[in-house]
């Protein structure tokens, strides 16, 4: 008996088969995004897990001046540690034939012939610095990339103010610069900043630490108190001028990384929710269309004995059979899309090995929650079917009531023609599946906003942190602070037209139990090439005589608001602690900033006027006499340039924009294509009859799918304005949930962003009107009036 029920099922699948398959891609949609995210997290986290487990990562990270060999030994005495690695680094100028720029990058030193013990390389080509040799040197791959260097090229380092040329013996990757930030940097920048790795003692040598390190890595024992061995580092380095231990997640390439999978995590609970939704809907829409017309089979199946559980069963294997459709479709869409997805975030991160195997935990899920949602969604049609009476099923179903509305009176109805009053009466004898056409309509367009308008938020973003925030041409990082009469020396320059101090020195700010390690920037009170900025108001704030100004951010964490005091712990120098007041709060979209006037951040510290940065404003005229100048200053330990910033911006992001947008613009066009194809098919399924009575009373073809296509049209009309007021409202969800402490992304909505969406959507609606245009213009006319009311 069931096999004849299932002989059924399938017949109704294929009679429907283009709702089926309408239906099925809005299923599809859902799965392949829920796997694309499940299994490109699952692939990066297995990725992650295995390069840094492989090449032995560290757990705890320290920074110091100087510190004598002999304290090693005192570390690796530390309840809890398990493995010590100590070593030499430090910033330097690299002089690149044929590239103007100064390039920075940062030196690290590793044991002659041999991989260090923790944070060991990746070696791509080439092999390691040997003790014998003292002017040899490895290079990250994509910094030598970059610049085309390969193994036996030479590149000039200024070490400790001296030119010297090193040969490549080798290029490598390392699990600690995974996403290699110069100082001060927002993104990476891979032709302005590398990693280099030289022998211990040679480098030791070089900036006078011979017996010494300024540099400490731990690997933890397992189950080890993380926080009880900081604690007990930074007592033992403090004396070393240590400016605080930090434990992996702080790390400031791992942040990145995790902090991306964050990311990707959140999308992945929000965008395929939209899609399941709207197929819970579509299904019910065609069940109970299926339903309505086969009440006299619902009927005979009882009369035969079937029980209301084998009907209602019988009825859930067809939304099976739905889900079956989208399934087929969105695992191979999410499998594939999520290779992609992986693809892009391993060239982003050059993790040297990529784990990806498609998830079968992620297929499980995706199928199960859209099955679930689909047999929620058709709980009630299904429920009427069974519920049926075998003599009321055997009869048609009592006509629809029907009565004369108001509007029908008003002169706007009579300003109507007969077929577009046709219209507006079906529209409101049939509200509710009205308003799921519109709602179907509406989250397609919003999801087209959501995606589109990411270029408008992070050109905002750029414009007011770039060009409003700043306006120097150049930061200068220095060595060491230095007297503010570095100022002058920098002023005579060739090309410089501006010069202003900047310091910056690391700190912990606590208020009452809540704790951040941040850093205070001191600013001169008439700073004007890098003031204090409020992005939101868009206006510049006065460097305050004394006292704080801090990010909302910042002072949301801390739980204080302008009038109250903070307590700063400075981590180097002579590591004062002082409370001061917070005297105003600025929004920031990049990190959680902390400023005074340079001038009490000095006496702060009990040092003399010094600064550590330069902002500079230089004339384009001069920039390469300029360039050429500062690769020779052995003081310089970074150098920032505004224009490469923005270059790296937007070189980064819009490559991974366009793929995020050009995905999930496709996925909305399906949405959009199922939602008005359906809504049009069961449309015509309904009134069929009576649109093929209207051809036999001299209706033309045109005339007949105006009154059941533009029905569909002026619900897609109205959906319009609600489908942008759900994109901004699901734009300024994925805004909230995608904030972190070193981003927040701006709210900003051009009205080309929401035209360019309305375009796309009515692109699909079209496009799906004209597969039913076809169909009702092949309608059987002696076919459907045969059949019965």
């Amino acid at each position: 008996m069931m096999r004849a029920l299932d002989r059924k099922v399938m017949r109704d699948l294929w009679h429907l088969r283009g709702q089926v398959v309408a239906i099925g891609m809005v299923v599809a949609a859902g799965i392949a995004a829920l796997i694309m995210s499940l299994s490109t997290l699952e692939a990066l986290d297995e990725t992650t897990a295995a390069y840094y487990e492989r090449y032995r990562f560290g757990d705890v990270f320290a920074f110091l001046k100087r510190a004598p060999g002999s304290v090693e030994q005192r570390i690796a005495d530390l309840p809890g540690v398990r493995t010590v690695e100590t070593r030499v680094l430090r910033f330097a100028t690299v002089d690149i034939e044929g590239f103007a720029e100064p390039v920075m990058a940062e030196i690290v030193s590793v044991p002659a012939g041999r991989q260090p013990m923790l944070n060991q390389l990746v070696v791509r080509s080439g092999r390691l610095p040997e003790a014998a040799a003292k002017d040899e040197v490895v290079l990250n791959e994509p910094f030598a990339e970059a610049h085309g260097l390969t193994v036996g090229d030479e590149v000039v380092v200024i070490i400790n103010g001296k030119r010297r040329a090193l040969r490549i013996v080798g290029t490598a990757l390392s699990p600690e610069f995974v996403y290699a930030l110069g100082p001060g940097a927002l993104m990476a920048d891979d032709k302005r900043f590398g990693i280099l790795w030289m022998e211990h003692e040679t480098l030791a040598a070089a900036y006078d630490l011979k017996g010494a390190f300024n540099s400490v890595s731990l690997d933890l024992e397992r189950g080890a108190n993380t926080s009880q061995v900081l604690q007990q580092l930074d007592r033992l380095l403090e004396r070393y001028g240590s400016v605080g231990a930090i434990e992996r997640k702080d790390q400031l390439s791992n942040w990145f990384v995790m902090n991306e999978m964050e990311q990707l995590r959140t999308m992945s609970m929000i965008l395929p929710t939209i899609f399941l939704v709207v197929s819970a809907f579509l299904t019910n829409m065609v069940l109970g269309r299926l339903v309505a017309t086969e009440r006299g089979q619902i009927g005979l199946m009882k009369a035969f004995g079937y029980s209301r559980t084998e009907v209602a069963l019988h009825y859930a294997k067809f939304v099976v059979g739905i889900v079956f459709v989208g399934s087929i479709i969105g695992i191979a869409a999410g499998t594939w899309l999520g290779l992609i997805n992986t693809r892009m975030y391993t060239e982003l991160f050059r993790f040297p090995m990529l784990l990806y195997r498609p998830s079968t935990s992620a297929m499980t899920i995706a199928i199960g929650v859209s099955l679930a949602a689909a047999l929620i969604g058709s709980a009630g049609a299904v429920g009427r079917a069974a519920g049926l009476p075998p003599a009321q099923a055997m009869n048609p179903p009592a006509p629809a009531v029907f009565r004369r509305v108001r509007w029908s009176d008003t002169r706007a109805a009579r300003w109507l023609d007969q077929g577009s009053r046709i219209i507006v009466r079906n529209i409101v004898r049939s509200p509710a599946r009205s308003l799921l056409t519109m709602a179907g309509v509406a989250a397609s367009i919003g999801l087209l906003i959501l995606a589109i308008q990411w270029n408008d938020s992070l050109d905002y973003l750029a414009e007011s942190y770039f060009f409003h925030a700043q306006h120097q041409d150049a930061t200068i990082g220095l060595a060491e602070p230095q007297s503010d009469t570095i100022v002058r020396d920098f002023e005579h320059l060739p090309g410089v037209l501006a010069v202003e101090p900047m310091r910056i020195v690391g700190a912990k700010f606590s208020a009452g139990p809540v704790t951040h390690r941040g850093s205070v920037t001191g600013l001169r009170h008439d700073a004007w090439l890098q003031p204090i900025f409020d992005d939101a108001s868009a206006r510049v704030v006065p460097v305050p005589p004394g006292g704080l100004v801090l990010g909302t951010v910042l002072a949301e964490k801390l739980g204080v608001s302008a009038g109250d005091v903070v307590r700063i712990e400075v981590l180097e120098g002579r590591r004062p602690e002082v409370v001061l007041p917070v005297v105003g709060l600025i929004e920031t979209y990049i990190a959680m900033p902390a400023f005074m006037d340079i001038g009490a951040l000095n006496r702060l510290l009990k040092e003399r006027p010094s600064t550590e940065y330069l902002n500079i404003l230089i004339d384009r005229r001069d920039e390469a006499a300029f360039y050429a100048k500062l690769k020779e200053l052995p003081l310089v330990s970074a150098v920032m340039l505004r224009r490469a910033a923005i270059d790296s911006f937007y070189d980064t992001l819009v490559e991974n924009i366009m793929v995020f947008i050009s995905l999930f613009s496709g996925l909305a066009c399906a949405l959009g294509f199922g939602v008005s194809y359906n809504s049009a098919r069961i449309a015509l399924s309904e009134r069929g009859r009576e649109l093929a009575t209207l051809r036999v009373l001299g209706f033309s073809r045109g005339e007949i799918s105006y009154i059941l296509l533009a029905e569909v049209g002026l619900l897609i009309v109205v959906a319009l304005p609600f489908g942008c007021l759900l994109g901004w409202g699901l734009s300024e969800l994925m805004a909230a949930t995608f904030e972190t402490e070193l981003f927040r992304i701006p709210l900003v909505i051009k009205p080309a962003t929401y035209g360019l969406s309305i375009v796309i959507a009515l692109a699909a609606t079209v496009l799906s009107a004209l597969v039913v245009r076809h169909r009702l213009d092949h309608l059987d006319l002696i076919e459907v009036l045969k059949t019965r009311e």
